[in-house]
């Protein structure tokens, strides 16, 4: 069962003003080994990663603003966790959160991360420990991911989650090819500035049978949140390696979360979807070489009234028709850069667009350098 748990943060973030988040669009390098899905180059893959990390620790211009940073599934080699984590503390400045996805390692490894940081996921922890005393399950792979927090008062706060989705054991009779599935996701409130959000790994944004799912799950949650304390989840970031971001299942999920008709849904009617996917040159899932990968996307409801745009790294447009206004990037390995948009609705008299893009940056050698006729926003 898909349990939800409020983790409360220590997070100042500026009052009445929109925050900014960087999603990190990078190729990952997948190969199977012992069932696992694990990263072939895991060092040139760090020193990418690392990249990443000191560019937000250095924060040159405007991505001193830098509140969320974002990485996909799978992006991080589990032995460098730590190594992440240490930049993490000692280089970013307080107020921000790092989300990243880790490459499969067996259960038995995930719950020593867990005892590692316990203090973040006694729920968490509970759950594995549970599973692990009903039968031999030790070596089960697991896709995770890390929320990364660094407080208001500089304390580094590590929260870890599993994914839920089964992975290929949906198409295979054979039980040793399924992932561990997580039972507990942690959904964080900010205070002193009220700010709510959760993150996802791919699959789990659509998974749900005839009598379950996990989007609903959060809707649920949500509105409860709104009719308890008019608070709502205003931050939904999903982390994927997939090659079809765009479908069908991701977009009907998406229509039933912004364009529910039969049930009011204020809990989540201005939530910010983010989509973190790899870019084009990722390989080594089986099955992809057919499709594209890329395409990470920001989403809001429609009544922000984005109109259509295109340009060579990013368009917006409905969604084929949906209820919502839609950033979507390219497929090329870049780093993107834009403003969360505030919750509430524009005046209809405004001209101003709500979510506006900040910078891209591509990949330069070991570095990145920003692509050229991007002006800087404040």
């Amino acid at each position: 069962m898909f349990e939800i748990v409020e983790k409360p943060l220590n997070l100042q973030f500026p009052l009445g003003h929109h925050l900014h988040c960087m999603v990190s669009q990078i190729p990952n390098h997948l190969g199977m080994a012992d069932f696992a899905c694990r990263l072939e180059d895991p060092e040139e893959k760090w020193r990418q990663v690392r990249s990443i990390l000191e560019l937000i620790a250095e924060g040159a211009g405007n991505l001193k603003k830098c509140h969320f940073l974002v990485l996909p599934e799978s992006a991080m080699p589990s032995a460098r966790v730590a190594d992440a984590l240490e930049l993490i503390d000692g280089g970013f400045p307080a107020n921000t959160v790092t989300m990243f996805g880790v490459e499969h390692v067996r259960l038995a490894e995930y719950r020593d991360f867990l005892q590692e940081h316990a203090e973040d996921n006694a729920e968490a922890l509970a759950s594995v420990l549970k599973d692990l005393d009903s039968g031999d399950i030790e070596d089960i792979p697991v896709n995770w991911a890390v929320t990364a927090v660094k407080e208001a008062d500089g304390r580094l706060r590590v929260f870890l989650q599993a994914k839920s989705h089964p992975f290929v054991g949906e198409e295979s009779l054979d039980s040793v090819h399924d992932l561990y599935r997580g039972k507990v996701f942690p959904l964080f409130r900010c205070q002193p500035v009220c700010f709510n959000f959760m993150p996802l790994i791919c699959l789990d944004y659509v998974y749900r049978d005839l009598y379950q799912s996990n989007i609903s799950a959060i809707i649920e949650k949500a509105n409860e949140l709104f009719f308890q304390s008019r608070q709502r989840l205003d931050l939904l970031v999903v982390l994927e390696c997939n090659p079809k971001p765009e479908h069908p299942a991701f977009r009907d999920v998406v229509n039933g979360f912004y364009g529910e008709y039969l049930a009011y849904t204020p809990g989540v009617r201005d939530t910010i979807t983010v989509f973190c996917n790899t870019s084009e040159t990722t390989r080594g899932l089986k099955g992809s070489e057919t499709s594209n990968f890329g395409y990470s996307s920001v989403i809001i409801h429609k009544s922000h009234k984005i109109g259509p745009v295109e340009h060579p790294e990013f368009a917006s447009d409905d969604f084929g028709g949906l209820p919502v206004c839609r950033l979507r990037f390219g497929t090329r390995t870049r780093l993107y850069y834009f403003n969360l948009p505030l919750f509430h609705e524009l005046d209809p008299r405004t001209t101003r667009v709500p979510l506006k893009i900040h910078g891209i940056y591509q990949p330069i050698g070991e570095s990145w350098r920003r692509v050229e006729n991007e002006d800087e926003e404040e």
